[in-house]
């Protein structure tokens, strides 16, 4: 065992005339087949205002005036959309690429082929970007998904061609400009015109957690190493068979390039070395500045950033669970105005030949994120889906709390139920967190040696799970700290214990019902599900196990795997060793090496048994989940499955809150004040029912499905006739 130190296309007027035959023809087509949309000129003197694109700290409050007019505001991203008809049909043609008994069961398109059947019509396109170019923007490139144009300007053309004025705002103590009210567009255009995916520099955060400590009497932490996740979760068969993902790429999403140690070797060597991973002749590392496909290169290298623990956390754990595959950092530096991930995501998907799978670790909460960012993300990962690519998302490391998620540390949830706008759509897999059960159960040397392996390994078989939680909310937190609940004022988030120990923190691994991926929350609050919000409708493939909600919308989790950082003792061990952001040197044992957890380790580890799935069947599988909701309706064996515990997280105010003591009165932005606590996140506000536990054994919103047996899953998985 390892102790270790704290350390911190095509438009139909009917959709009936896509027929199974039409579909199959998709990839022989060479024409834009999209009707056009816009039929009338464009009247500046007629416009209408583009809702869900208004960021809630863009309030007066946090302003502190209008930016210079001469601002750069380079790669901003403008999302199209469809007509009603035309979003049904690329929806029917993903359904049946994923139907077996379809003709057109995975025969993926390219980025290309989606474009010319799903994008918006040439002429719209052009009377788009005539519109920009005639206040001066620039066009710089249009996607070949014929739904994003990318363009460049100042805030001044901005103010002018939108109606809206970008503003310096001070957030927390920390600088931002952000647009001040909707943007407006000619009404002629709005047929065809989704939104501004970002007017501002609100970034979406890391789901990293650093390990947490807590004053326990010199408890010894038994940290899991690439050789413990094998054995906890059986890749050790696989292994054997020569199944390491070898021939696969994975592509985790950054906006940070990776620390380079001046001296000695990269963090990726040593991590790989010391675990002996290097057996394993094909697993490799590059970083990549993907650029678009065409036009002017909105991809620049982002260098090393504050993030960059996130980068090679996501780098090292993909090529422990699939030690064979070429790992590649997808980066690029964030503009004004976009995401470098977002920036990346979207050329490595309309690239010529991107990688069948994609992790990405960052997130935002559906509320806050926006409309038209929301709307984004979803048409990405369906092209994707469409591609064949296989995308896993952290869900989030709020518990039920997502719209709490902040850059800063966060202590009491005062936002209610929200999701990842991230991990929120029919086509991702959305990855939760899990913990191990020994410690709460007292039953460790059961599960863990007392000495280690030569590649530092000390995990003797699979270990009962429960939800990662590190909340005083936790049922099983506060049972084990001696109290009978974690809410209320006798509550174990009350005592001085939870508050002197840390525990009074909104941290667990995430799931919940998408509430708002479409739809305005009110403007009056701030991050909460209001207003005009809705859910990402239920997938079809979402169904058929016990647990599964009858409430009409994607419900997260997926699926989950270990993502605790030092609860009950356990978390990942990562080489990290840039000392601007706590990192320390990879020399000798791995000990002294920092620790994280947070399902953002998850979603990487997930998707290198991907690589392995993906390298036995021999072909790309696109998104897993509908193999995931079969196999675990017809193959138990396949899913650990969990039903203790909970994801519940400390609250304060009356929204979805119960126990909390006393209430200061509504603070920033319409929220309640974080001064009133002890309260438990409940699905109710007047009886307690927790949001959420783990109380089904086969789905339930703490979990999903549960964690995987990574050889019943790989081995089961159908194989293409």
């Amino acid at each position: 065992m390892i102790q270790t130190r704290r350390v911190y296309a095509t438009v139909f007027s009917v959709v009936a005339l896509l027929t199974a035959s039409s579909i199959a023809l998709i990839s022989q087509n060479t024409g834009r087949r999209a009707r056009a949309l816009i039929y009338n000129p464009v009247d500046e003197n007629n416009m209408v205002t583009l809702t869900g694109n208004l960021r809630p700290e863009a309030n007066a409050e946090n302003d502190l005036g209008e930016v210079s007019s001469a601002l750069p505001m380079d790669h901003m991203m403008l999302q199209l959309k469809r007509s009603p008809a035309q979003e049904q049909a690329a929806a029917q043609f993903v359904e049946d690429l994923y139907n077996p008994k379809s003709a057109n069961f995975h025969k993926w398109v390219t980025a290309q082929e989606w474009g010319k059947n799903f994008g918006a019509a040439e002429s719209d396109i052009k009377a788009v970007t005539s519109w920009l170019e005639s206040h001066g923007f620039v066009v710089n490139s249009v996607y070949p998904n014929g739904l994003l144009i990318d363009f460049s300007g100042s805030a001044g053309q901005v103010r002018r061609a939108f109606r809206t004025p970008i503003h310096n705002l001070s957030v927390e103590g920390v600088p931002h400009i952000a647009n001040v009210s909707d943007p407006q567009i000619p009404a002629a255009l709005a047929p065809v015109v989704e939104g501004v995916v970002s007017l501002h520099d609100f970034r979406p955060h890391t789901m990293v957690r650093p390990k947490y400590t807590f004053s326990s009497g010199g408890q010894t932490n038994q940290a899991v190493t690439p050789a413990d996740l094998a054995t906890i979760y059986d890749f050790n068969p696989l292994f054997a068979k020569g199944i390491t993902g070898s021939g696969q790429t994975i592509a985790v999403i950054e906006d940070t390039d990776i620390y380079t140690p001046a001296t000695g070797p990269t963090d990726w060597d040593s991590f790989r070395s010391t675990f002996g991973l290097t057996q394993y002749s094909t697993g490799s590392l590059t970083t990549e500045h993907p650029k678009p496909p065409t036009g002017v290169n909105n991809c620049t290298p982002p260098g090393v950033t504050s993030a960059d623990n996130e980068a090679i956390l996501d780098a090292e754990w993909a090529s422990a669970a699939a030690p064979g595959a070429a790992i590649v950092v997808g980066a690029c530096g964030d503009t004004a105005t976009t995401f470098g991930g977002f920036i990346a995501m979207q050329n490595i998907i309309n690239a010529a030949a991107p990688p069948a799978i994609m992790s990405i670790s960052y997130g935002n909460c559906e509320a806050e994120n926006g409309s038209a960012s929301n709307a984004a993300i979803g048409k990405l990962y369906q092209q994707a889906a469409g591609e064949g690519i296989s995308v896993f998302v952290s869900a989030g490391d709020e518990g039920a709390a997502s719209c709490d998620a902040s850059s800063t540390a966060t202590s009491t949830a005062t936002h209610g139920i929200g999701v990842n706008a991230f991990a929120s759509t029919a086509y991702n897999v959305a990855v939760g967190g899990t913990d191990f059960a020994d410690t709460f159960d007292g039953t460790t040397s059961k599960y863990w040696s007392s000495t280690n392996s030569a590649t530092f390994g000390s995990a003797l078989s699979y270990i009962p799970e429960i939800p990662w939680n590190g909340s005083c909310a936790s049922s099983l937190i506060a049972k084990f700290s001696g109290y009978p609940t974690g809410y209320g004022p006798n509550g174990f988030c009350a005592s001085t214990t939870a508050a002197a120990q840390g525990w009074v923190q909104v941290s667990a691994g995430s799931g919940g019902p998408s509430g708002c991926a479409s739809g305005t929350p009110d403007p009056a609050t701030y991050g909460i599900v209001n207003g005009t919000c809705a859910g990402t409708p239920k997938p079809s493939w979402q169904a058929g196990l016990a647990g599964i909600p009858n409430d009409g919308v994607r419900d997260l989790p997926d699926v989950s795997m270990f993502a605790s950082n030092g609860v009950w003792g356990h978390f990942y061990v990562v080489c990290f060793s840039d000392p601007n952001n706590s990192g320390t040197p990879c020399t000798g044992a791995p000990s002294t090496w920092p620790g994280y957890g947070g399902t953002s380790v998850a979603s990487p580890v997930l998707a290198g048994i991907q690589a392995m799935a993906n390298q036995n069947v021999g072909a790309a599988q696109g998104n897993p989940n509908p193999v995931y909701y079969a196999l675990a309706a017809s193959t138990p064996s396949v899913f650990h499955s969990i039903s203790r515990g909970d994801i519940t997280v400390n609250c304060a105010g009356t929204l979805n809150c119960y126990g909390p003591i006393g209430f200061a009165g509504p603070g920033r932005g319409g929220r309640p004040s974080e001064t009133s606590a002890a309260g438990a996140l409940s699905v109710s506000s007047t009886t307690f029912t927790p949001a959420y536990a783990a109380s089904d054994p086969t789905w339930n919103f703490a979990t999903g499905i549960g964690s995987v047996d990574a050889y019943n899953l790989v081995t089961n998985w159908p194989k293409q006739k």
